[in-house]
């Protein structure tokens, strides 16, 4: 037994998430529907990473404020989270009037949450969870809330004395050893959730909606493969590939089946820390990012709304289409606060064409139909990228200060 354990050990994580993914995959076609010991692997997975994602963001920005020496490199990071999910909504847009897609409205899904109505709602509920009480924002992993207040209190204690903030370091490296246990059980998790997404989807979904599907996710590709790296580029005037391919396959892939960005956390965190970036300035981004890095959301939005509108026969001219893009991108940041995601958020864009509610919620029940595909593609393209601009941003200061240094390397290797 302990010789296959350290067999095991020995292969790469990525290639022991492989292994998984394809046991799964041929678990869910050729084994029997509902085997809930795989799937409460998936569960179990997905479960740990957000209950210990919270903690982590918390006391890690503490920690990092407290001893922080300098800004770090936070404003670029932040314009290049804004700047993409502009671009995402403008691709978006573009490849809707290129490739126009036609969707058979069905009856109005039933949903448990109603849908913002206006971007003022939106933004207020952004305010609202700054201001959120702190321990519920912990309970219930609101990240703008714990983003808040742990910004606040390691603002606070820079005038602590040296023990007292050494405390607070322990305890984020304690924390951080506790994720990578949790992500050594990746394998395991993927192999659930595959499973289980496999068992209970089957592949009709290409067929009934492949070419909305199409278009998602080539937006999606398009932008982790060619924008993205574009952006990378113009900062560090480096071959951006390694590190856009480092970021897809150690964040990208984890999001796609745990289709959470607030899951995924701790892994972009783990990944920069490999990378040798600065802790100070990634601890706070890589959660900021969680929140307002919204590509997929953008692209999301952007896509199902010009749908509908091609269906009803509602013309979209280019001024308008344009504001389709800024509306896009705002909404995008708050999707992470919104029930649903980014799918509850395409009454509000459908509203800038005369479409009613009932309408819209009709296009939110197909986004639903099509979420495993589409909800996976999109947050694998905001995850991956919160790792990749802040990878941008830190390579970009080096490349300033006439440092060497190697893109997508680890720094033990680089």
């Amino acid at each position: 037994m302990k010789t296959i354990a350290r067999a095991w050990s020995s292969i790469s994580l990525v290639k022991r998430i492989i292994i998984g993914l394809i046991i799964g995959a041929l678990l869910g076609v050729f084994a029997p529907t509902g085997i809930e010991i795989i799937s409460l692997l998936g569960t179990l997975f997905v479960s740990a990473l957000k209950g210990v994602a919270p903690v982590l963001v918390f006391f890690l920005v503490i920690s990092a404020l407290a001893n922080a020496r300098a800004a770090g490199s936070m404003k670029t990071i932040v314009i290049l989270y804004m700047v993409s999910t502009f671009l995402a909504a403008l691709t978006a847009v573009v490849a809707s009037f290129l490739f126009p897609s036609a969707i058979t409205l069905i009856d109005a899904a039933e949903t448990a949450q109603a849908s913002p109505q206006d971007i003022g709602e939106v933004l207020t509920a952004l305010v609202m969870n700054i201001v959120s009480n702190p321990v519920d924002a912990l309970m219930n992993a609101n990240y703008i809330g714990i983003l808040a207040w742990a910004i606040v209190l390691g603002i606070a204690m820079r005038a602590a004395s040296d023990n007292t903030k050494q405390v607070f370091t322990n305890v984020s490296e304690a924390v951080s050893k506790v994720v990578r246990w949790v992500i050594a059980c990746a394998p395991f998790g993927i192999l659930g959730l595959v499973y289980t997404t496999v068992s209970e989807n089957g592949l009709e979904i290409f067929t009934e909606y492949g070419h909305l599907l199409l278009v998602l996710v080539g937006c999606m590709l398009f932008i982790a493969f060619i924008i993205n790296p574009l952006m990378v580029w113009v900062n560090i005037r480096k071959n951006p590939y390694p590190l856009v391919w480092r970021c897809v396959k150690e964040s990208g892939l984890y999001a796609f089946f745990t289709r959470s960005s607030a899951a995924n956390i701790p892994v972009n965190m783990e990944l920069c820390r490999k990378l040798g970036l600065n802790k100070d300035t990634y601890s706070v981004s890589i959660p900021l990012g969680a929140t307002i890095n919204m590509a997929g959301a953008a692209v999301t939005i952007a896509v199902m709304t010009l749908a509908c509108c091609n269906t009803m026969n509602v013309s979209v001219d280019l001024p308008t289409a344009v504001i389709l893009c800024v509306l896009a991108a705002v909404s995008a940041c708050g999707a992470s606060g919104v029930a649903g995601g980014s799918l509850l958020l395409i009454p509000l864009t459908c509203s800038l064409f005369g479409i009613s509610n009932d309408i819209a919620m009709q296009v939110v029940a197909i986004g639903l139909i099509i979420g495993v595909i589409q909800d996976s593609c999109e947050t694998a393209l905001n995850s991956s990228s919160d790792a990749l601009f802040t990878a941008t941003a830190d390579y970009r200061e080096q490349r300033i200060a006439g440092k060497d240094f190697n893109p997508g390397k680890d720094a033990e290797t680089a």
